[in-house]
């Protein structure tokens, strides 16, 4: 098998149909496979697959156990994470994370798997990501948030500098976004990773609940020696956070998947003083972020009350 393609659904139905439905028509001569894991959604998108995917392996998860966790079904089931792997041969060549509210192009799967078979020292890679409005999705290609990044970001001056190699390393915006370049990570959304680099570097770590997996597994991956690479020749639609609609609750992911990412990856080798500062960095920021979410979510909330007592 050329390619398997996990896609981790929660209560984008429509949106899991489409990208379907584009997967479909980029297979070309491509074996693939295509596994949908839910993970317990409320809406149809089960009974769509079961209707619309006859060819598509579903497998329902009894509840929504996150990002990771879910991906982790999906790998399990393609032979990936036993105790050993006997014989790479039986496994697919390359793994696709794929978000249900992306879309590809016609061409995307084949390209993706013919520059990955090019380099045989990539370990994961992704293509150019854009937004429905054309915009790029700056997640797409990244450095990792050492604390030295991640306090430029902190304090606002990636974005004074956006185009400078220093103060905004973490979102590359001075590299072209049609260049093909090594990278520390790409994006979630679609990540397609070689076999033996998920052989070296293990499954997705699963306390990362949602937010932060992808940069954890690409970090691991570099670890072990495989080269991670930012494919600007080919390009997706990304609708991004269909599924956690910026609630509440996966603010707090967000912020807890940074401090879990910094904990795991730099704080043993960083002075005391500065790992306080990242600290009461991040929960300020977080406190503040959610805060002011669920004060416009009240403010949102009252006018449409207001609204609809008018109406009547």
């Amino acid at each position: 098998m050329d390619l398997a393609i996990i896609i981790l659904n929660y209560n984008t139905a429509d949106l899991l149909r489409g990208c379907l439905r584009s997967v479909c028509a980029s297979r070309h001569r491509l074996c693939v496979a295509v596994v949908v894991v839910d993970n317990a959604s409320n809406d149809s998108s089960a009974a769509m697959v079961r209707a619309e995917f006859a060819d598509v392996q579903l497998i329902v998860n009894p509840a929504n156990i996150g990002y990771s966790a879910g991906n982790n079904v999906g790998l399990r089931a393609l032979g990936f994470g036993g105790q050993s792997i006997a014989c790479l041969d039986d496994l697919p060549r390359y793994v696709l994370l794929l978000n249900p509210d992306t879309l590809l192009r016609p061409t995307t799967l084949a390209e993706m798997v013919a520059y990955m078979d090019a380099y045989p020292a990539i370990g994961a890679a992704g293509p150019r990501v854009r937004r429905p409005d054309g915009a790029l999705d700056w997640a797409c290609r990244r450095s990792f948030p050492t604390p030295q990044v991640s306090f430029y970001r902190m304090v606002g001056l990636s974005k004074i500098f956006s185009r400078s190699r220093r103060f905004n390393a973490y979102n590359l915006a001075y590299l072209p976004e049609d260049a093909v370049h090594p990278v520390d990570s790409v994006v979630g959304a679609y990540m397609q990773v070689r076999r033996e680099a998920i052989r070296d570097a293990g499954l997705l770590d699963e306390r990362f609940f949602m937010y932060g997996e992808d940069l954890d597994w690409a970090k691991r991956i570099k670890d072990v020696g495989w080269e991670i690479w930012y494919n600007g020749a080919v390009e997706i639609t990304h609708v991004k956070e269909a599924a956690s609609s910026r609630s509440s609750k996966s603010r707090i992911d967000f912020y807890e998947a940074m401090w879990l990412f910094y904990a795991k990856h730099y704080r043993s080798k960083t002075p005391w003083l500065l790992d306080w500062v990242i600290l009461l960095g991040i929960v300020v920021k977080g406190g503040l972020d959610v805060a002011g979410h669920l004060w416009r979510y009240c403010r949102d909330g009252q006018r449409l009350g207001a609204n609809a007592a008018n109406v009547q």
